[in-house]
């Protein structure tokens, strides 16, 4: 092994969700590293999110504005993409939404829509990378999951149950595509610093209880997830399976 397997420049890579906290700054660090991406998301700021990333010389960035909740539309983007980019070498899943409501008041429809976006979405995006990958002898799945995948939470049941059903839906693909050639694996972020757990910081005593159990000490940060992304977007976790890698301070292990 040499550090040329930690080389992804001249891949091509499709980010749903990359217009989010962490899904922006992945893809800006994607771009970096010489790789080709498109971004699917709804955000209403979207072509002014990529114009920015795209103004200075390097690799290209593109979107295409989609609600990844409807089914018809998520796949008809996700074929654009392709034709974008011509071929896909990498998939970094970081859709997901949160809501919050006390369990026993959780209402339905508001649990299909955190399970279609967090969990249905990405099913539905690893078959369609997969279909490419898997006639190809390569690729790189890489989703984004939660500590709620190994927590329960505290009134997001939906969140922790569409994050614990990722990890192993990671699992069950790798068990099907490792020996294909298609690696299958997700991040678990710890506390992370981002629009989405601004609820939980403005709670200044759970956030002092949440910070206590994190030995590193500290919340995270997007510039904390980059390394690990693209460790296993390149070949150098060639051998790299079906893993839940946690980033979390050193939260798991408290």
């Amino acid at each position: 092994m040499t550090l040329n397997g930690f080389n992804v420049s001249g891949k091509k890579a499709i980010v749903p969700g990359g217009a989010g906290d962490l899904g922006y700054g992945m893809v800006a660090a994607l771009r970096d590293a010489g790789v080709d991406v498109v971004i699917l998301d709804i955000a209403e700021d979207l072509r002014e999110m990529v114009e920015k990333l795209n103004e200075t010389e390097g690799a290209q960035v593109s979107y295409i504005h989609v609600d990844l909740a409807n089914r018809k539309s998520l796949r008809e983007a996700f074929g654009q993409a392709l034709e974008i980019l011509g071929t896909v070498d990498i998939l970094l899943n970081c859709q997901g939404i949160q809501r919050r409501y006390a369990a026993e008041k959780f209402p339905l429809d508001v649990w299909d829509e955190v399970i279609e976006i967090n969990l249905t979405s990405v099913f539905e995006t690893c078959q369609l990378a997969g279909i490419v990958m898997l006639e190809k002898g390569y690729g790189k799945i890489i989703s984004i999951a939660s500590m709620q995948s190994f927590f329960g939470g505290i009134t997001i049941p939906a969140y922790a149950a569409s994050k614990s059903g990722l990890s192993m839906l990671t699992k069950a693909l790798s068990n099907e595509w490792a020996g294909r050639g298609v690696n299958v694996n997700a991040i678990a972020p710890g506390y992370m610093d981002t629009k989405m757990t601004a609820a939980i910081k403005d709670d200044p005593v759970r956030y002092e209880r949440i910070l206590a159990r994190i030995p590193y000490g500290r919340w995270g940060t997007t510039e904390d997830l980059c390394g690990p992304m693209l460790f296993l977007a390149s070949s150098a976790s060639d051998y790299i399976n079906g893993v839940i890698l946690p980033v979390d301070g050193g939260m798991l292990g408290r």
